[in-house]
């Protein structure tokens, strides 16, 4: 699996995990909706800024976001 597919299958779980919608998820972090969609889905890859952005939203880590996705 391409690492941009498992950095969006993590993002997903952490957001579902904190039991938010895509769209909830999109106000707090400033990201688009259909942004969101694309990172989860694997189509975009995510650029510093966005991983920031995402890592305060959730309130963890950019370490922590990355944590576990490896390029299989």
């Amino acid at each position: 699996m391409k690492i941009v597919n498992l950095f969006g299958k993590k993002l997903q779980k952490l957001r579902k995990n904190r039991e938010l919608s895509q769209e909830s998820f999109a106000e707090i972090s400033g990201l688009h909706r259909t942004y969101i969609s694309s990172l989860e889905r694997g189509d975009r890859n995510p650029t510093l800024t966005t991983l920031f952005s995402i890592s305060k939203a959730l309130n963890i880590t950019i370490s922590s976001l990355l944590e576990g996705i490896e390029n299989e």
